[in-house]
């Protein structure tokens, strides 16, 4: 605690000499401006014995508003309207409270409800969020807000450094009732142009239990019309990032490719793969209902800025093979501000 009270102090120190060194820049005028997103779908469902055969459907909406107090301070807040098991299937979240502040050159403080450094450039590289989540946040790797403070470092013109401390619990559980924080750091390489690549890892100790820990690797490279993804995953301690399990470990990989014809028309394909670990005494792996493999492939057709369509194909199959094979055909639609 002394040591983290201490961090505080020196990036507030820094930030109070950032603050007097802008407030002699020249006049600057505020602004501001509304946005919105939506993720729209029309499925139908082949899985053999569906109760749901096919749906209109609105996944998520997100709205909100950013807005800029001088060259080096923004903020941002969004709300997220999506299912919630306590509420309807469109109750309200406050997703985003973010602050941005460049106090120094080369370092930038997010202080508030953030957005989470986890799996963001990964999600950015696949592309297709408005339809399929990334492989960390479709299996409960971790969130993709939360409570806390992150620090960026660009430690080159190609290497950037995050640091991290957050509650852990996510945007709709903004803390546990023993307060053990989340710390996290990722590093950020871009060695060429086209070429990512990025480790992130996070712990967060847990009551009863080993603490729970992840690690991710990513690469991806864009080259004329394609671009090449390919990730690995590992959620050690725990049935998902806020359900603690000693010795309950996930892991997997996923890649991902996109071909695009033009600035309009693009065909995409992925594949994912989940496993679990077999417990002591246990026969079969603990996740057994659930691990397996995912299969996507698609196109996506852009017409205008803002709007996306997409004509896609979902498969699941389980490692249990008495569970059905999920197989699901989707039009989604993305429209935003």
């Amino acid at each position: 605690m002394k040591k983290l009270i201490i961090s505080l102090v020196l990036v507030l120190t820094v930030a109070s000499l950032s603050f007097a060194q802008t407030s002699n820049e020249e006049a600057f005028k505020p602004s501001g401006k509304i946005h919105f997103k939506v993720y729209w779908n029309y499925h139908a469902d082949f899985t053999t014995d569906a109760t749901q055969t096919s749906a209109f459907d609105i996944k998520r909406t997100y709205f909100g508003y950013k807005y800029k107090l001088s060259k080096n301070i923004s903020t941002k807040i969004t709300f997220d309207v999506g299912k919630n098991d306590g509420g309807s299937a469109y109750t309200a979240f406050l997703k985003i409270a973010q602050l941005d502040w460049k106090v120094a050159n080369g370092v930038k403080l997010s202080m508030g409800l953030i957005g989470m450094k986890q799996w963001n450039d990964q999600e950015h590289f696949w592309g297709y969020r408005y339809f399929f989540k990334s492989f960390q946040d479709q299996n409960g790797f971790g969130s993709s807000a939360d409570m806390g403070v992150n620090a960026e470092f660009k430690l080159a013109k190609n290497l950037k450094f995050d640091f991290l401390i957050v509650n852990g619990g996510g945007y709709k559980k903004l803390q546990d009732q023993n307060g053990y924080q989340k710390f996290g750091a990722d590093l950020v390489f871009t060695p060429v142009k086209g070429l990512i690549a990025k480790i992130y890892v996070d712990t967060q100790n847990a009551e009863n239990s080993k603490a729970v820990s992840n690690l991710a690797l990513f690469a991806g490279y864009k080259t004329g019309n394609w671009r090449l993804g390919g990730e690995y995953n590992k959620l050690s301690n725990g049935e998902k990032y806020t359900s603690p399990a000693e010795d309950h470990n996930l892991d997997g990989f996923s890649v991902y490719s996109t071909y695009a014809f033009n600035n309009k028309w693009e065909i995409f394909g992925r594949y994912d793969q989940l496993t679990s670990n077999v417990l002591v005494g246990d026969t079969e792996a603990w996740n057994f209902n659930k691990d397996g493999s995912q299969i996507i492939f698609g196109v996506q057709v852009a017409p205008v800025k803002g709007l996306k369509f997409a004509l896609n194909y979902q498969g699941y199959t389980f490692d249990n093979s008495a569970i059905n094979t999920k197989s699901l055909v989707f039009l989604n639609a993305e429209f935003k501000l």
